[in-house]
């Protein structure tokens, strides 16, 4: 599973700013992915990496599900 940040409209802003104010508490909002890690060779991995490093960002290879996926010939 992957998480990250949501995106929100301003209406759940708003609610969830409300909901900080009555705890006194910092919510942060997530969602989340149900991924499975891709295997990488080590030139794949090395050109990650230096992706990563370039961009000051983490990228994670995870298997494209088959709904997603580009059309195949059978």
């Amino acid at each position: 599973m992957l998480c990250s940040f949501s995106q929100l409209d301003g209406t759940i802003i708003d609610q969830i700013k409300s909901a900080e104010r009555k705890l006194g508490k910092t919510l942060l909002a997530y969602n989340c992915y149900d991924t499975r890690p891709e295997t990488l060779s080590a030139g794949e991995l090395k050109e990650i990496e230096q992706l990563e490093k370039k961009l000051g960002v983490l990228l994670v290879a995870v298997k494209q599900p088959v709904s997603a996926a580009e059309p195949q010939d059978i």
